[in-house]
């Protein structure tokens, strides 16, 4: 039997959806929790030195500030997938809404320094629930056809978070004199750049009230006849409905769920397969992608640049972050994941190797050499084109693929809390490490990145055009 026979047989539809553009509203209202996730995660950049300003604190306490909300993100995605299957993707959608708009609110109008950590760790909460329940709502509701290009919508939308919110930040700055405790609205500029994001939340908040629940979640909690009205929705009208909800169910009842003890084996603890998915997230972040989002502005004002440049060239970043994100969606299933991986290695490897050249030599009158500044800015642009492209998007794809079916879920859990740690290290110990010595950081990055290459080489399988069935 054919492909297309099965699917019929089974339901599900190849063919167009009757309103696909109704399809994507419902994906792309779904990808704003990606959004705020980006815009979240990167809007912090534009605060940190008026926030070492405001408290007069020193960069281990100021690193802590700033990292503490990966606490909170850890908290939010372990706990994400056990609210929704009790109240729905919707309302956990809601829920995290609801938590954004707290976050900004309380994060613009802080009391003390400690309060403003509290606002970091709900923000970072509702960014741990968006990082999850948004792919797999998505994941849920698209149509069988459309599912991989539905689902890259919360990726880019993590990525145009993160430019929106530089730019936002740029805007702000430039409104504020280039000073980011100049005052507008009666705030400092960087309380009005961490309360704008009340804008999104509540947007966010308002599109979860114009889509509709998940059929999987509705046939577990017994409402199989608005499952079937929303799967008529999604796939058209030329399904067969009732054989959809069957197949839904009996794939529900049949599903393992795996747990932390499936993980254990090996002479390591850990399964083999389970160490691979760790150390494709360990050296995700141990390169160092986090410092160009987090601290870039700060980054550049500490070589000489001006504090508005500085803002505009984390806004150039973003977009180079957004291209490459693209460029990896369009070739990440027709080269592979295993060949994008070491390309991308290849080119962090040389960014990240000019900088820490760049970053060695001293400063003059507070600036690097006119050659070395240059070196240092169009090779930052380098090293975040090349991870765009490459373990950016390629590292979430193989994690949703590269585990047998048995401990996919358990697998994947434990492969994004590593990945959650790691950036709690590299946001954590960065502001430190730089005044040490900022071009000895950057030669730490380029060593994992490096390493990276044999890495890959020698433990990563490729899983393109594999059946998830045939991993393991």
């Amino acid at each position: 039997m054919t492909s297309t026979a099965q699917a019929q047989k089974s339901g599900a539809r190849p063919a167009h959806p009757d309103h696909l553009g109704h399809v994507i509203f419902i994906a792309a209202a779904a990808a704003m929790g990606g959004f705020l996730f980006g815009y979240d995660s990167s809007v912090i950049n534009g605060a940190v030195e008026a926030i070492r300003g405001r408290y007069d604190i020193g960069s281990a306490a100021l690193a802590q500030v700033i990292a503490i909300a990966l606490i909170g993100c850890a908290i939010g995605a372990a706990t994400a997938g056990r609210i929704a299957d009790r109240i729905g993707r919707i309302r956990c959608m809601q829920i995290s809404a609801v938590l954004f708009t707290i976050s900004a609110v309380g994060s613009a109008l802080p009391f003390a320094l400690w309060d403003l950590a509290f606002w970091r760790v709900v923000g970072g909460f509702a960014i741990g629930m968006a990082s999850v329940i948004g792919p797999a709502y998505i994941a849920e509701v698209a149509p069988p056809a459309y599912r991989g290009r539905l689902g890259s919508f919360q990726q880019a939308a993590i990525v145009v978070g993160i430019a929106i919110s530089q730019l936002v930040n740029w805007g702000l700055l430039n409104a504020a004199g280039g000073d980011q405790r100049g005052k507008l609205m009666g705030l400092e500029a960087w309380q009005v750049m961490l309360g704008v994001m009340v804008i999104p939340a509540v947007l966010y908040g308002l599109l979860s009230f114009a889509i509709p629940e998940s059929p999987r979640f509705l046939i577990s909690v017994g409402k199989h006849e608005r499952a079937r009205e929303i799967l008529e929705e999604v796939e058209g009208k030329s399904v067969d409905l009732d054989a959809r909800v069957d197949e839904i169910e009996h794939a529900m009842k049949s599903e393992h769920k795996s747990t932390f003890k499936d993980l254990l084996g090996g002479s390591f603890f850990f399964k083999p397969i389970v160490w691979v998915g760790i150390g494709l997230s360990v050296f995700q972040q141990f390169v160092g992608i986090n410092v160009a989002f987090y601290y870039s502005s700060t980054l550049w004002q500490s070589v000489g640049v001006d504090p508005t440049d500085s803002f505009f060239y984390s806004f150039t970043t973003s977009i180079i972050n957004i291209v490459g994100t693209v460029i990896a969606m369009i070739f990440v299933d027709r080269i592979g994941r295993k060949p994008l991986a070491l390309i991308g290695s290849v080119g962090m490897v040389i960014g990240l190797a000019l900088e820490a050249w760049a970053f060695s030599y001293d400063l003059v009158d507070g600036k690097l050499p006119a050659a070395q500044g240059w070196t240092a800015l169009i090779a930052a642009h380098v090293f975040v084109l090349f991870f765009a492209l490459s373990w950016g998007v390629v590292v979430w794809v193989m994690l949703g693929e590269m585990f047998p079916n048995k401990i996919r879920a358990a697998a994947l859990g434990v492969a994004a809390s590593a990945q959650w740690i790691a950036n709690w290290a590299i946001t954590a110990s960065f502001p430190s490490l730089s005044d040490w010595n900022l071009s000895a950081t950057y030669v730490i990055y380029t060593v994992f990145a490096a390493l990276s290459i044999p890495f890959v080489l020698k433990f990563v399988k490729e899983t393109k055009g594999k059946a998830l069935e045939e991993m393991g």
